[in-house]
């Protein structure tokens, strides 16, 4: 579980809020089960376009450490435009008390694009799972960090079963270990550190060399430019996701065309090309 950080207060709302659903998680699931065909988010990682590394796009209006980033965000306006970039998924923000998301931000962005796309938020119960399905996404997002290893493996069995794509988020050997012992096939290194908030581009390319070559794995936090992302995709990352330097960008098109393109490399058994300029 999480340790005493910036998570901790967000998990205590969202457990809280958990624990005060009532709403029959059978009722939930049957529901789910009978929305229509999710998008391919993972494959759309795996099979970027001539090996080339994946960019997931985020619709994100404020954080907790930054404050708002775009007052006047329209997340249709900001997907289409993420699409138009050559983004090859988007993220959306849903979590409405610290990052002023919300389901209708996903649901605007999924109708406006024809992208997979990840429900961002806090996930600490089945119904969160279910809700993700039952808002249209195509993914959800298992924070290693703020799961049991009971939950997370259930969490990725019913996300499994609801026919969505698990991005199982890790900050260190421990909880990759974790995410690959329940089998996770797409795995998110997040470079910033739980305790300080800083991050820590050294964890990324400390830990990319340790999955294995059949797990999609995606870096994120603090990924800036293209420097940045040269780096990550040399290093063997097949997709990035970018949230605050793509939606503070004057023109976010031409920000999202700067960080594609790169040459994924050769990590640890891979059978990718090595790594060149674009």
């Amino acid at each position: 579980m999480a340790p005493d950080t910036y998570l901790t207060g967000i998990l205590a709302a969202h457990r809280a809020r958990a624990g005060a659903d009532a709403r029959r998680v059978d009722d939930l699931v049957q529901a789910a089960q009978s929305c229509g065909p999710t998008r391919p988010f993972a494959a759309s990682l795996a099979s970027a376009a001539g090996g080339a590394l994946g960019v997931i796009a985020e619709v994100k209006r404020r954080s907790p450490s930054k404050g708002v980033l775009d007052a006047e965000l329209d997340p249709a306006l900001l997907a289409r435009d993420y699409e138009a970039g050559g983004a090859a998924c988007v993220s959306v923000l849903t979590d409405e008390a610290f990052f002023g998301g919300s389901r209708a931000d996903l649901e605007a962005a999924r109708s406006a694009c024809g992208l997979p796309v990840l429900r961002k938020d806090f996930t600490v119960s089945p119904a969160d799972v279910c809700d993700a399905r039952l808002m249209g996404a195509d993914a959800v997002l298992l924070i290693a960090a703020a799961l049991s290893d009971e939950e997370l493996s259930s969490f990725l069995s019913l996300a499994r079963e609801l026919t969505l794509d698990a991005l199982v988020e890790v900050h260190d050997e421990g909880e990759l270990d974790r995410a690959l012992d329940i089998g996770a096939e797409l795995v998110g290194v997040n470079q910033r550190d739980l305790s300080t908030f800083a991050v820590d581009p050294d964890r990324a390319a400390r830990l990319v060399a340790l999955i294995p070559a059949d797990v999609v794995a995606v870096a994120e936090s603090g990924i800036r430019d293209d420097g940045d992302v040269r780096a990550l995709a040399a290093a063997g990352y097949q997709a990035v996701l970018v949230g605050e330097s793509l939606v503070r960008a004057p023109d976010r098109q031409a920000a999202l065309r700067a960080l594609t393109g790169h040459r994924v490399g050769r990590r640890a058994g891979a059978p990718q090309a090595e790594a060149s300029e674009r």
